[in-house]
């Protein structure tokens, strides 16, 4: 069984783009106020996500794993 990630998309910074909507469609979607949101919070590992994450033109997305919390990303400085 592969990873689990835990996505969070940070609405304050968010601008709705729909970059990550766009990159992965079944990841992300807009509301009605254009603001990102994960589909599921909690999903496979999966190149596309990681993808829309990084990019973000604004970096709203974090990657955690499911089971620990370590950070799949931001890469850690």
């Amino acid at each position: 069984m592969g990873d689990r990630w835990h996505v969070e998309v940070d609405r304050a910074v968010c601008i709705g783009s729909g970059m990550c909507v766009l990159t992965a469609p079944g990841g992300f979607a807009l509301d009605t106020a254009r603001q990102s949101h994960p589909t599921a919070p909690e999903t496979d590992a999966n190149e596309k996500v990681l993808e829309a994450a990084e990019g973000c033109p604004v970096e709203a997305i974090t990657i955690t794993l499911a089971h620990g919390g370590e950070v799949v990303f931001p890469p850690e400085e």
